[in-house]
């Protein structure tokens, strides 16, 4: 390996960690607020981007039908939930949120789907129909089950996973797609040259990156969603709802997800199911961080795509395999460096 083959490859990691990044807050956010590891992810931003490609093509995006349906089924769950609870009064009130306001961006993508509009367009619009996703979802199948263990809301995500991927054959088929390059040319660094839509990549996630910080240190939604997650009691006894601040994580982490599906759609082919290996890889960047730090998931997230574009290099069939095997010496350090309860317990008995 030349020190030019080195650097092609280090800029290809830098890009991929950008995806990794910004996936991997939005997987922090989630566990942090809910305790849900959310595994579908991945998905969410699988859709954007067939979306998004749909929209290029002319076409109307299968995610309409898949929005309009899990909101129909929140709507019933949380109708049936106030029946339930003796609050009919508040039927409307779960209607027009669970109900009108996620068909509000399908409504929009109907409008545009077809058109001749600028591409900005197809990129907003197919970005806001996925925001209703994950909310939906959670409130279909997490929410129900929100006091369960960590392992318990695991499984369910890992379930919700396979419905996702199921419904995302159902919808697109089975079918690949590539959108256009959001930006054209190439910078020239010394013998070689960096895509523009690379460098899109990079900046987005350092621009991203940097709002995420600012909302979270300076605005009351912010505030809000880092006392839910210090302290879900103390947060109850403030006036803070823990169901609306998950909410709220859910529906920012959907917003990434969906910036994600457009920036990777002109870089790699898409498929119903290809979010998932992204979900997981930013699985392993949030691992690092242990699925709090925000500054440490940034850090796992660059050296996963470093070490995936390096394994790719020497093996590309095994760059997944090297990319995973992170997580071996990862748990065991924090293993190591943790304090288990049982040990307590021993030095107590002592």
């Amino acid at each position: 390996m030349t020190w030019d083959v080195a650097l092609i490859l280090g800029i290809d990691g830098v890009a991929n960690g950008a995806v990794y990044l910004l996936a991997g807050l939005g997987l922090v956010l989630i566990f942090s607020v809910t305790r849900v590891v959310f595994v579908p992810f991945g998905d969410v931003a699988a859709f954007a981007a067939l979306s998004l490609a749909a929209f290029e093509a002319g076409k109307q995006p299968a995610t309409i039908a898949l929005v309009l349906t899990l909101a129909l089924l929140a709507v019933v769950a949380e109708c049936v939930t106030l029946l339930r609870r003796g609050e009919a009064a508040r039927i409307p009130r779960a209607i027009l949120g669970w109900g009108v306001l996620p068909a509000l961006p399908c409504a929009l993508a109907w409008a545009a789907s077809g058109q001749q509009l600028p591409h900005a367009v197809f990129i907003v619009s197919a970005i806001l129909l996925v925001v209703p996703i994950t909310p939906l979802v959670a409130r279909v199948a997490l929410q129900p089950i929100a006091d369960a263990s960590v392992l318990v809301l695991l499984i369910a995500s890992l379930a919700l996973h396979f419905l996702l991927s199921g419904l995302g054959l159902l919808f697109f088929g089975p079918e690949g797609s590539r959108t256009a390059p959001l930006a054209e040319g190439a910078f020239t660094l010394g013998s070689f040259s960096v895509t523009a839509q690379v460098v899109l990549m990079v900046v987005s996630a350092l621009v991203l990156s940097g709002l995420f910080f600012l909302a979270f240190e300076r605005t009351a939604v912010g505030k809000s969603l880092r006392a839910t997650a210090v302290n879900r009691v103390g947060a109850r006894l403030v006036a803070i709802r823990p169901a609306r601040t998950a909410l709220l994580a859910y529906t920012f982490a959907s917003l990434l997800a969906g910036l994600i599906g457009v920036l990777v759609a002109p870089v790699m082919t898409m498929y119903y199911d290809s979010g998932f290996l992204i979900g997981l890889k930013a699985l392993v960047a949030a691992i690092i961080g242990g699925l709090l730090s925000y500054p440490l998931t940034a850090v796992g997230a660059l050296a996963v795509g470093v070490v995936e574009a390096f394994g790719s290099f020497w093996s590309g069939a095994l760059k997944d395999v090297i990319v995973f095997s992170l997580l071996v010496p990862v748990l065991m350090l924090r293993s190591a460096l943790t304090r288990h309860p049982e040990e307590e317990v021993e030095e107590i008995e002592a």
